[in-house]
């Protein structure tokens, strides 16, 4: 076995790799650019190494850097982790002519199905399914676009180099074919250095099965089951689940056979996932192979009792695989939420900004916690906004989805906007909970999910009031303390007033909405006006850090964080934030508002817009390339396009007025 390993990665699978293998006894070396200098997995590792800048071509895609971190430190081997370069075929080479392990499969079975055409042809003559296509080398736009008509719209369109969403896109027609095709190849390109793309049918209703395979140095390939990741938005997975809701034995077996046909295709070795796609009746087809470890590898785990990352690191040490086939089985179910910095309300925009709060529920047999941050982490543009990946396993699949509905409520993110709320909204819809899966299943409910604004509840506003009350009152009592007259009266914050009833004032506002809150203080009670309403009213702090918060008779339990002049509430799986107005004064807050500035720094890869040109409502005039996603920006009305201030390639902050718009009147 390795006496030493580097890990050529970040994040939550950084610090999930440095786990398994300091547990066997084996020593970690992490890399960081200069934006995780102070992260997680290099507090956790036994050595760390700087290989280079913040942005990820100059640091985790540097294959230079990585490779003399690894020779400078004398590990023996590298995990790739999963994304940069676990799939880079040249990597995993120059790792084999350094004489260093690459813990993952052959350059040459990467390259087999790196390129998704030609992994297509070659899973054909292996007798796997197929959806109907083109998979071939002719890229010519006007040829592409007669295959999409021989298959037959709605087509989807996707990058032959990669996968993960990036150069994908659904068209419903010819009309849409040709700026969806040249969108796709743009992504592609900037993505994976390939433009090239492949033309699938469609499916209407599919599921998303993948099958997790794992081969041995000695000819020996076994899979650990299936997993469901069908829940899914822009292409990316939310939820995953294992086994599949519905997978008979006699499918299983099916599936698990095409899987194995494929990987024994290209002499796989190590992790890997076949993924299918399939259809309502069970029918399934290959969709692509993942030459490496998957981000929801853990409810495999959950399910088989195994270490995937262990049998990783024994599969590359030349040791056979721990189990054969018949000696694999499910127990039970296991569901994986990813928590991310991002806004569901707008289209899932990737968020940045310092987690100012972070609680997650306990750790236990049960409930698994997957994470690269802690508070105080920066979320940074430079990355995937993943903050933790959140597993649970119960004796069946009711019981797994009530412990996530119960995890979820316990987890508490102050700082970046996250999808923490959306996660238990799908977690408790209908369609999730009946297992009406397929990859439609979020833009099918999006009433439910998305859910109009409602009311501000009392009890947090209540719960931001005593909270801002207890703040005052220590600092009030550290200043009189500090003072010539500590009795004084103007040093209290009960309310007293001379010549008017005791009470305080204060007005919070959430975005653009205040709220108004009156404590009173009065000889037998405390009593606080919520927005003219009144209410009884008390509070007491609780040992673990929480309020107890009672209102007309009511009691319940909160948490209230400040940051700055913002509180965050948490309450029963509710968060708002709240800010105290006299703090905010002259704030811009157009997060809601369809402004054309940047919502978060990126580069702008297309300008469509042109000044003096009036467009209509919708119209997509620029697009911003930002934590490795393309983000449209549209016209948010009728209007005129008066000047257009940014070009190809240009580098933007958030905030930065990419276009001079005007709206039409109403």
């Amino acid at each position: 076995m390795f006496r030493k390993i580097l890990i050529a990665n970040r994040g939550e699978i950084a610090c999930r790799v440095i786990a398994t293998a300091q547990r066997m006894g084996i020593r970690c070396v992490a890399v960081y650019s200069d934006a995780d200098r102070a992260a997680r997995h290099v507090h956790l590792a036994d050595e760390a190494r700087r290989i280079g800048p913040a942005a990820a071509r100059e640091s985790y895609l540097s294959a230079e850097a990585i490779l003399a971190a690894t020779r400078a430190t004398g590990a023996e081997a590298i995990h790739p982790g999963y994304g940069f370069l676990s799939e880079n075929a040249a990597f995993a080479a120059a790792c084999k002519a350094a004489g260093i392990v690459f813990i993952g499969p052959s350059a040459e079975a990467i390259a087999a199905m790196g390129d998704k055409a030609a992994a297509k042809l070659r899973m054909e003559k292996a007798g796997v399914p197929l959806v109907p296509g083109y998979h071939g080398e002719n890229q010519d736009p006007d040829f592409l676009a007669g295959e999409a008509a021989r298959v037959g719209f709605p087509v989807l369109i996707k990058a032959s180099a990669g996968g993960g969403g990036k150069g994908m896109r659904i068209v419903t027609g010819m009309d849409e074919f040709a700026a969806a095709l040249a969108g796709a190849k743009r992504e592609a390109a900037a993505a994976f250095g390939d433009e090239r793309v492949l033309i699938e049918r469609y499916l209407t209703r599919p599921r998303h099965i993948e099958m997790q395979v794992f081969g041995d140095q000695h000819g020996n390939l076994v899979h650990l089951f299936e997993r469901d990741c069908s829940v899914q938005r822009r292409h990316q997975k939310v939820l995953e689940e294992a086994p599949a809701p519905g997978m008979t034995a006699s499918r299983r077996k099916q599936m698990g056979a095409a899987a194995i046909a494929a990987a024994r295709s290209i002499g796989y070795t190590g992790a890997g996932t076949v993924e299918f796609i399939a259809e309502q009746d069970g029918r399934f087809y290959f969709m692509e192979m993942n030459t490496r470890l998957q981000v929801e590898h853990p409810v495999t785990e959950m399910i088989t009792g195994l270490d995937l990352v262990e049998w990783q690191l024994r599969v590359a040490a030349g040791e056979p695989l721990p189990r054969k086939q018949n000696e694999l089985s499910i127990h039970g179910h296991a569901i994986e939420a990813r928590i991310y910095a991002e806004d569901p309300a707008r289209n899932f925009l990737p968020q940045t900004g310092r987690i100012v709060h972070l609680v997650f529920p306990a750790a236990a047999d049960a409930v698994r916690i997957d994470t690269g941050v802690h508070s105080g982490t920066e979320i940074s543009p430079y990355y995937d906004p993943m903050i933790a990946k959140l597993v649970v396993w119960g004796s069946d699949r009711d019981a797994a989805l009530a412990r996530l509905r119960a995890a979820l409520g316990e987890t508490e993110i102050a700082g970046p906007r996250t999808n923490v709320e959306f996660l238990q909204r799908v977690a408790s819809s209908d369609a999730f909970s009946q297992a009406a899966l397929d990859t439609g299943l979020i833009e099918r409910n999006r009433e439910t999910l998305f859910p109009m604004a409602i009311g501000t509840p009392r009890e947090l506003l209540a719960g931001a009031a005593y909270a801002e009350l207890v703040l005052e009152q220590a600092a009030a009592h550290a200043q009189a303390c500090a003072s010539g007259d500590p009795h004084s009266p103007w040093h209290s914050v009960d309310g007293w007033r001379l010549n008017e009833d005791s009470h305080h004032d204060f007005v919070f506002l959430e975005g653009e909405v205040a709220h108004t809150a009156r404590v009173r203080f009065l000889p037998e009670e405390m009593r606080i006006e919520i927005d003219g309403q009144d209410h009884a009213f008390g509070a007491e702090p609780l040992a673990d850090g929480r309020l107890l918060v009672r209102l007309d008779g009511r009691a319940f339990k909160l948490r209230a964080v400040r940051d700055a002049g913002v509180w965050h509430l948490f309450c029963g799986g509710e968060y708002r934030r709240f800010a105290l107005r006299d703090e905010l004064q002259g704030l811009d807050e157009d997060a809601e508002s369809g402004s054309l500035a940047a919502p978060m720094p990126g580069k702008v890869i297309a300008v469509m817009a042109k000044a003096g040109v009036r467009v209509a409502k919708g119209t997509p005039l620029l697009v911003l390339e930002a934590m490795k996603m393309e983000h449209t920006i549209a016209a948010p009305a009728d209007g005129l396009v008066k000047d257009v201030r940014c070009a190809p390639g240009d580098q933007v902050l958030e905030g930065f007025e990419l276009i001079a718009f005007e709206a039409d009147a109403a």
